[in-house]
């Protein structure tokens, strides 16, 4: 049963790649293993809802797409002070995420949609998770092992989608810079 619906940022293989070693090292070290498990993919969440048409959404992202590709930096590593126990690279976020971002919101409201205060330009925190259900006993060893990963990662989001989540189902993903033809 659907939780609800996500608009994520992709990253260029090269970045992709090394998020995945992160968490292909965490879990190695038997630390998480929940992001591998429910299929996601490295990402930014730009913006996410409980259930509604996700078509209006996808009809947003293609709209979207004519972006072209967004410089992406990840320099730090973090969490967040809840019971979902993630970690996360966090971005020094650039002009132009910030300015998509925006425009992504702008779209949004366009069509109706709530944008919950996590979202919202001015609020939103742009990160990429790397861990998600960590042990509390284990978050200091999580750190550890994350500390050694040579940031900062440069590279771009270049695509952009639509999922359904959990487990994380694509329902709809296109490179940015292109025109959709659908």
């Amino acid at each position: 049963m659907s939780q609800g619906y996500a608009i994520e940022l992709y990253f260029d293989p090269a970045m992709e790649n090394q998020v995945l070693g992160a968490w292909n090292l965490l879990a190695h070290r038997q630390i998480s293993t929940h992001l591998i498990e429910i299929k996601s993919r490295p990402h930014i969440t730009l913006f996410s809802c409980p259930l509604i048409d996700p078509l209006k959404l996808e009809n947003i992202v293609k709209t979207m797409s004519y972006n072209a590709a967004v410089p992406i930096s990840f320099t730090s590593i973090g969490t967040i002070p809840d019971d979902r126990n993630v970690l996360f690279f966090a971005l020094t976020p650039s002009m132009a995420l910030l300015q998509f971002h925006s425009q992504l919101c702008d779209a949004l409201k366009k069509e109706g949609f709530e944008i919950g205060e996590d979202y919202r330009p001015g609020s939103w925190i742009p990160y990429c998770l790397v861990a998600e259900q960590v042990p509390k006993a284990q978050m200091t060893e999580a750190f550890t092992v994350l500390r050694d990963v040579k940031l900062p990662y440069y590279g771009y989001a270049m695509d952009i989608g639509l999922v359904e989540f959990s487990p994380v189902r694509k329902l709809y993903s296109t490179m940015l810079g292109t025109k959709d033809e659908e």
